[in-house]
């Protein structure tokens, strides 16, 4: 059961409306975590910036998504892993054995497996990664640039993590769990 409430679009007012109106319009629907991030319109449009920001960014909608998966089974988060293996699979066509891999933190491809292991680091590490790390996922040929992005990536996933775990966000997405779930 749900811990915080998810606000009904059609009662939503004010900014809340104003941003439910447009993810509306975007998704053609509301998911419940944006629903629940509403009542704190601070908190949704915050959320919806900083998306919005990544994903006009250098990684692509495919590392995005991998890399979601990967810190979302980090932080056992079921909401984010059903939400985002429909995501990757649904609207930016990855294969469901790529979507998997990435669950487990691989990939066939070795840059894009150093980028789910550097965000894994990144999880385990609290952010204080050494210069082992940051090399390492350089050198299978991130820019700087995009080194901050995957931790922009990492940082926007704990945020939803840790949010719908905290909110036990009802999931409106086929239902996946995650490989380690911690029962809360």
């Amino acid at each position: 059961m749900a811990r915080l409430k998810a606000l009904s679009p059609d009662e939503a007012t004010g900014k809340t409306k104003e941003l439910f109106n447009a993810i509306q319009g975007k998704l053609g629907v509301v998911p419940n975590m944006m629903r629940t991030m509403g009542n704190s319109p601070a908190l949704l449009e915050g959320y919806l910036n900083f998306s919005g920001a990544l994903a006009h960014g250098k990684l692509g909608a495919k590392t995005g998504e991998l890399l979601a998966l990967a810190v979302s089974e980090t932080n056992s988060c079921d909401y984010c892993v059903s939400a985002h293996t429909y995501i990757g699979e649904k609207l930016v066509h990855i294969d469901a054995t790529t979507l998997q891999s990435a669950r487990s933190v691989s990939s066939d491809d070795a840059k894009t497996e150093a980028a789910l292991k550097f965000a894994n680091i990144l999880v385990a590490k609290k952010g204080l990664v050494n210069d082992t790390d940051v090399d390492a996922v350089k050198a299978a040929g991130f820019t700087d640039g995009e080194v901050g992005e995957i931790v922009g990536h990492v940082a926007l996933n704990i945020l939803t993590n840790y949010f719908n775990n905290t909110a036990a966000t009802e999931i409106d997405f086929p239902a996946v769990k995650a490989l380690n779930a911690v029962e809360a």
